[in-house]
């Protein structure tokens, strides 16, 4: 474990968006505890993040945004929607720059470990807030940490060239938009269709523009989508897209609500097929940049039975640790005591979800076409058959 670290502090867990609102902060302590209870998460493994700078938040978001957000948590029944503050998906909370920055913060250090060397891997498990736009917050998403932190990266290291994988099911909006005129940065998403899912976009057509045309990429997963549908996407577009493109870094975003059993998507990705993900990242970083991965957190909203396994799994992949398959008594215990349910008892080996034959061919049939469209409108910008 010790090219690998994790961007922890408990502060980054210190938000309430009230009791129904699906970013509940226990995804991320369980998650850690989760880890700890494996034995991963040695001193020199976890690096407490700080804040971002607003000279570096700035590269991303307006000036006049981030001074919205800043005194937010002083208004009391003021609410912004024009800025997306104060909504539904975005409650007013105090100390939300603060924690906000924080998360951004600790993507910038993701990133920086990296490129400095002195890890190989990372992981922000806080981070991947992916909706937020240059004047709006949106999705859950106050500042966004990943697009903030290859902002940083890139000022830092000019000619750095990016690869963002994200494979969230909900379209990397804000990644896509802060880096659409960038042919340094090429952002690849996989998600459910905008025509069933959140924010409503991720099409093939959406490719970027001016010198970043054909380095947006998107395929937009119909619903119910199964493990056999996002190896396909891999397969056949994010692999040959890396290669083509031949990043410095990639940067992943993590996020977990594609799985089946998720109560905000309808998706049919599994564990072992989320595995089967993040292990084909790792390799394409191994094959293209020496290693280099900065992960980011992102969805994920069954607090208990599947996000604190996918993300502990990763921690384990990237440090190359093998996991048991039975969940620790000490963590289910402290489950026990705070929610409401049966935790797991499994890590998730033989994770299912079972579609009738004539319904997963067509699904897999729909994704092959969406793969298709979108080979066809970014494949030949980076000289590549479609």
């Amino acid at each position: 474990m010790d090219q690998v670290a994790l961007i922890w502090d408990p502060r980054l867990a210190a938000y309430d968006l009230g009791p129904s609102h699906p970013l509940n902060p226990l995804r991320l302590v369980l998650s850690v505890e989760l880890m700890e209870s494996f034995g991963l998460l040695f001193p020199d493994v976890v690096i407490a993040p700080r804040e971002a700078t607003e000279s570096e938040l700035l590269l991303v978001h307006s000036s006049g945004y981030i001074e919205a957000v800043r005194h937010a948590g002083d208004w009391t029944s003021d609410f912004r929607p024009i800025m997306g503050l104060g909504t539904e998906d975005n409650p007013i909370y105090p100390g939300m720059h603060e924690i906000a920055a924080l998360t951004c913060g600790g993507s910038i250090q993701a990133i920086e470990e990296v490129l400095s060397g002195r890890r190989k891997r990372t992981f922000s498990i806080a981070g991947g807030l992916h909706h937020a736009h240059r004047s709006r917050a949106a999705g859950f998403s106050i500042y966004n940490d990943a697009a903030v932190g290859i902002a940083v990266a890139r000022q830092q290291r000019p000619g750095l060239k990016v690869l963002y994988i994200d494979i969230d099911a909900h379209h990397g909006d804000g990644v896509q938009e802060a880096f659409a005129s960038s042919a340094e940065v090429l952002t690849i998403s996989i998600h459910q269709s905008g025509m069933h899912a959140f924010p409503g976009t991720g099409f093939a057509g959406e490719i970027g523009y001016g010198p970043g045309a054909g380095f947006s990429a998107n395929v937009p997963l119909p619903p119910y989508a199964t493990d056999a549908c996002f190896a396909l996407a891999f397969d056949d577009m994010i692999a040959p897209l890396a290669r083509g493109f031949g990043p410095d870094l990639i940067v992943a975003q993590l996020g977990v609500d594609a799985h089946y059993s998720d109560p905000q998507t309808d998706l049919g990705l599994t564990l072992p097929g989320y595995h089967a993900l993040v292990r084909g990242i790792v390799a394409l970083a191994d094959e293209l940049c020496a290693g280099r991965l900065a992960a980011v957190g992102g969805g994920g909203y069954h607090i208990a039975q599947v996000v604190p396994l996918a993300w502990t799994w990763v921690m384990a992949e990237f440090g190359g640790v093998p996991l048991d398959d039975e969940v620790p008594d000490a963590w289910r215990a402290k489950v026990r005591s705070r929610l409401d349910c049966e935790p797991p008892a499994s890590m998730g080996e033989r994770d299912s979800f079972d579609l009738p034959a004539e319904s997963a061919e067509r699904v897999l049939a729909l994704t092959a076409e969406r793969i298709r469209e979108t080979r066809e409108a970014v494949f030949p910008y980076l000289d590549l058959v479609p």
